[in-house]
């Protein structure tokens, strides 16, 4: 009887035998070395000047009413900033990029800062007051950029029903947010710095360095950076997240009420004099966590949601 390997025995099976991004493990060497999960490293931009052309939309035709699972589509963001103020220390956009979920470029453009520019800080942004010239007004990006989200539609719809809205993908995402002085709905936001399972075990970010080399496999951040290259790993990091299976049955996961998929919250069935008289350890048993797996944005977990909703409703026609 073999018994369990030990540690250091699983340790140089799995070197020798394991790919380090997926985690499969491989009859032989032969088996791994044909194995190809690892992805090419996006080919930077580098310092070019892309025209600044109208914003791509692609208006959906999907109606999830009708119940046919769509998915959040989703939009990667990056921002390049530069240094404002006496000491260069106020964060300015200088450079943004959006791109697609198949990694085309939506949008690119060098911006015009608001305040005068103290440090281009090109050692890490390769920015140079010539790159910045005739450079696109913070406005005007706002607005390309709202537009591409909101696919076309009202900003109204962003904080009404969501619509037909698009999730954005960053890293740290507030921050590039803040620089570009715009908001959009927390519900709406897919950011790798912190998302839990991306995150150290005390809840701390990673760095986007770290985490494409991790899960990715490649290097990126070598010299100056790069808002397209930023933009493709975010998102393949994304994709990959929300790829992964999740366990619809069982496990009380809810889609935010902004989808308008089911707006009833697990208390609605009681009243608030039976809430009072719970017990915490009752309470604890009828809650449910507010973090929410990205693998919720696939297409499978719309239409299970939409099915969800559609029972819920008759279940609720019955009744009445």
């Amino acid at each position: 009887m073999w018994g369990q390997l030990s540690k250091p025995s699983c340790s140089r099976i799995f070197t020798e035998r394991g790919c380090i991004l997926c985690l499969e493990l491989f009859d032989s060497v032969d088996a791994l070395t044909s194995h190809k999960c690892q992805l090419p490293a996006p080919d930077p931009l580098g310092m070019m000047k892309l025209p600044c052309v109208e914003p791509q939309i692609n208006k959906l035709a999907s109606d999830i009413k009708k119940g046919i699972g769509r998915g959040y589509e989703a939009i990667a963001l990056d921002c390049e900033m530069v240094g404002g103020g006496s000491n260069g220390s106020l964060d300015l956009c200088a450079r943004v990029c959006l791109v697609d979920e198949y990694e085309k470029i939506l949008f690119h453009t060098y911006v015009l800062p608001q305040i005068p520019v103290t440090d281009y800080r090109f050692e890490v942004t390769g920015i140079k007051e010539e790159h910045l010239k005739g450079a696109m007004p913070l406005k005007e990006v706002q607005d390309q950029i709202l537009q591409i989200l909101c696919n076309g539609e009202s900003v109204k719809s962003l904080w009404c029903s969501g619509g037909q809205a698009k999730v954005l993908v960053g890293h740290n995402l507030e921050h590039d947010l803040d620089c570009l002085r715009m908001n959009y709905p927390d519900h709406l936001l897919r950011d790798t710095a912190k998302y839990h399972p991306l995150m150290k075990t005390n809840l701390v970010s990673h760095s986007l360095k770290y985490l494409t080399k991790t899960f990715l496999g490649y290097d990126i951040q070598i010299g100056a950076r790069d808002p397209y290259e930023d933009c493709v790993s975010v998102m393949r990091l994304y994709k990959i997240m929300r790829s992964q299976d999740h366990r619809m049955d069982g496990i009380g996961w809810s889609l935010p009420v902004q989808d308008n998929f089911c707006s009833s919250t697990v208390y609605d069935s009681y009243k608030l004099n039976e809430l009072e008289q719970m017990t915490p350890v009752e309470l604890f048993r009828i809650s449910r966590s507010n973090y929410k797996c990205w693998c919720l944005d696939s297409s499978q977990a719309f239409e299970h949601a939409c099915n969800t909703c559609v029972k819920a409703e008759m279940s609720n026609s019955w009744r009445k």
